[in-house]
């Protein structure tokens, strides 16, 4: 037995001590874990806010646009996002846009567009809104003409092939869009 703990206190005395960087690390490294666990608590207002969002527990988006009349039906309008738009690679700059069916619309409209621009067919009708009737939602493709002045147009086909159309000026629409598009005007 004494053969065991000599051989132990020969090892721990031929250890040299430790130095003051590796005794400051030993103390630091619990504060760093600790300050890891801590740090996303900053995060998390802002994932219930986004949370809430997509759940719909806070609206059609973060900003509503209105409700408008479009034919015999009407649809409630909303930003998802108060941001300017996002480069989408080649494609260019997309705006996000959801939108909600009346009640009495539901099971009669077959099919709602929304583009900026006078759309020239139906076929040229604009980004189509997929998704349940209670929140719809597109992705616009902002042109690179585009100006503030612009009007966005919503058009919508019923299940009888009837076309109604409705205009929403993009100031309207998209007040922090018209904002980003006067601060490129100067860009190419």
């Amino acid at each position: 037995m004494s053969k065991v703990i000599a051989a132990r206190t020969e090892r721990t005395a031929s250890k040299a001590p430790a130095s003051g960087v590796a005794l400051k690390w030993k103390r630091w490294r619990f504060y760093l874990s600790a300050l890891v666990l801590i740090a996303p608590l900053a995060y998390l207002p802002e994932y219930f806010e986004d949370l809430a969002l997509s759940r719909g527990d806070a609206g059609l988006g973060q900003r509503e646009v209105g409700e408008f009349a479009v034919g015999p039906w009407s649809v409630r309008l909303a930003e998802w996002q108060i941001a300017p738009p996002e480069r989408e690679g080649l494609a260019g700059y997309v705006k996000l846009f959801t939108l909600a069916q009346c009640q009495e619309c539901i099971g009669h409209i077959k099919a709602i567009y929304l583009r900026v621009g006078e759309p020239r067919s139906l076929r040229t009708a604009g980004s189509l809104f997929s998704g349940s009737p209670y929140r719809q939602m597109a992705e616009v493709l902002i042109p690179e003409r585009t100006g503030p002045d612009d009007e966005m147009w919503l058009t919508l086909e019923g299940w009888d092939g009837a076309v109604h159309q409705a205009r929403v000026p993009l100031s309207e629409a998209s007040p922090s869009t018209v904002q980003w598009l006067q601060q490129r005007k100067g860009r190419p």
